[in-house]
Parts: C-alpha cells; sequence; structure tokens
C-alpha cells in the first residue's frame, strides 16, 4: 500500500511545476477557502447530522471522525483525473496533514464527550505522521515535479503512461483499504450499513455543494472550482476507519461503519460532481 500510494503521487508530480505552486503562494484565497472549511465548516455539519438522526452514539461519533479527516491521496487523484488544479489540491492536503495533529483529536474528544460522556486520548503520533507524509506523499510528488522540471520530454512521455497506469493503481488502493476494513471487524453490521448510508451520502453531497458554492461566490476559475469542490467534499475513510477501529485509537468496530460506507461510494461521487462542474460550470 505505501508504495502503490507513492507511485501514485509521483505520478501525479509529474505534471505539476514549481511554478504552479508559486501561483497560489502570491494568491492564497482559494488555498485559505479550502483550510477553513475542512477545519471548520465540515465538523459543524457533521455534528448538525449527528445530532438530528436517530442512530447508536457510536455511529453518531463515527460520522464526526469522518468530517475530521481531510481528504488526502483520493482527493488529490480525483483532482487529477478531471485535471483541476492539483498543486491547489495537495497544497491543502499537505498543510491539513500538519493541522489535524491538532483538530482530530480535539474535535474527536469532543464527540466522544457529546454522545457517550466519556473522553479518549486520541493522540496522532507527531513524528510517524510527518515521516508519512514525507515518504507517501512529500518526497514522491517532489520527485515528480523535478523530473517535470528537468527532463520535460520524459516526463510528458512518462504522464502518458500514468494516465492509464494510476486509474488501476488508484483502484487497487481503493479496494484493498475497503475489502481490509471490512475484513477486520466478524460481525454482521449489514442492517447498520444500511441505516448510516443516508446519512454519510449527505455529509457527501452537502460538503461538496458547499465548496461548489463558496469556489462560485469567490469567482474562482474552473480548474480551481473542481479543486476546491473535492477536497472539501472528499473526507480520507481511511485514516478514519484507523482511527475509529485501531487498538492503537479507539478501537470500536461501530465508530468505523461510517467511515466504511463512506470510503464506498464517495470516490465516484465525488468523480461524478465533479465531471458535473468540468461540463456545465463556466
Amino acid at each position: 500500500m505505501p508504495v502503490a500510494l507513492s507511485l501514485l503521487m509521483f505520478g501525479i508530480g509529474l505534471s505539476l511545476t514549481i511554478g504552479d505552486f508559486r501561483k497560489i503562494a502570491v494568491k492564497p484565497c482559494s488555498l485559505l477557502a479550502g483550510l477553513a472549511s475542512q477545519m471548520l465548516l465540515l465538523p459543524f455539519i457533521a455534528f448538525v447530522i449527528a445530532a438530528s438522526v436517530n442512530l447508536p452514539p457510536e455511529l453518531k461519533v463515527g460520522i464526526v471522525i469522518i468530517a475530521v479527516c481531510p481528504g488526502g491521496a483520493t482527493s488529490n487523484f480525483i483532482t487529477y483525473f478531471l485535471r483541476g488544479n492539483v498543486a491547489l489540491s495537495i497544497s491543502i492536503t499537505i498543510v491539513n496533514s500538519f493541522l489535524t495533529l491538532i483538530t482530530i483529536p480535539a474535535l474527536v474528544y469532543l464527540a466522544l464527550i457529546w454522545q457517550m460522556g466519556i473522553g479518549h486520548s486520541v493522540d496522532l503520533p507527531l513524528g510517524l505522521t510527518i515521516l508519512k507524509m514525507f515518504y507517501i506523499t512529500l518526497l514522491p510528488i517532489s520527485a515528480g515535479i523535478l523530473v517535470r522540471n528537468w527532463q520535460k520530454k520524459l516526463a510528458l512521455r512518462l504522464e502518458k503512461h500514468m494516465r492509464y497506469i494510476l486509474p488501476a493503481l488508484f483502484g487497487f488502493i481503493y479496494v484493498v483499504a475497503i475489502l481490509g476494513s471490512r475484513e477486520r471487524y466478524q460481525e454482521d453490521v449489514t442492517d447498520l450499513y444500511v441505516r448510516v448510508l443516508p446519512w454519510v451520502v449527505l455529509l457527501n453531497l452537502a460538503s461538496m455543494s458547499f465548496g461548489f458554492i463558496l469556489s462560485r461566490l469567490l469567482k474562482l476559475e474552473k480548474g480551481d472550482q473542481i479543486s476546491l469542490t473535492v477536497e472539501i467534499g472528499i473526507q480520507n475513510s481511511a485514516l478514519a476507519i484507523t482511527i475509529a477501529g485501531s487498538a492503537l485509537f479507539l478501537d470500536n468496530y461501530l465508530m468505523a461503519v461510517p467511515a466504511i460506507v463512506y470510503g464506498m461510494f464517495t470516490f465516484f461521487s465525488a468523480l461524478s460532481f465533479g465531471y458535473l462542474i468540468k461540463k456545465f460550470s463556466r
């Protein structure tokens, strides 16, 4: 999985130049809007949904956990596939990787106190998180950018093949992550899947809709509209499953159910939503 993710990030990096990131640094409006939305608005939407539905407390906490885990490789790949502003997507992902060291423990703790009256320590190891981000994200993306800037012809040839390889690679990662998370739990939770499905769909659609409306209000270009919509609308289901179900964190399979269900459809919903923006938005 780490090797597959690194190859995915390298392929995405081949499509970028240093100038792409320089533009964002000069005009950071879209970056700041994406960060503020992911850190503040999405958790708020999740808390509202959780407060409004008739579900067990563990599932309500699970819905909140999804919202506090910003999209990673998934949102980057979808943006790349739709020819959105990949540099913007990656910039938001990188900054979020550091912000979530604070926001995830704080918001998950708040959700646990609110729904279950107890508090668990949810600590994301700083050193390990930085190393993972460096080796799986920053290093391969940087390598791809350097190849693009130093050997442009080679990068363009590689990228032509990557257009076919990356979707297959991402499909492998996606299937392994979802099947692995389901096999981890032996209990029959099919009924819970059905019960939680409408609410995680609502979270996903509400988030993407807000991202699109915000990008229109900010009068962003179409590529930025796609990036902002996908980044705000897609959460990192793999991270949410890990936090909810791993013995290192909350070790509660019920809390992981919303993230498992969420991960089964969001790739396709985001791809469809982004395609509509690409086709009809001006």
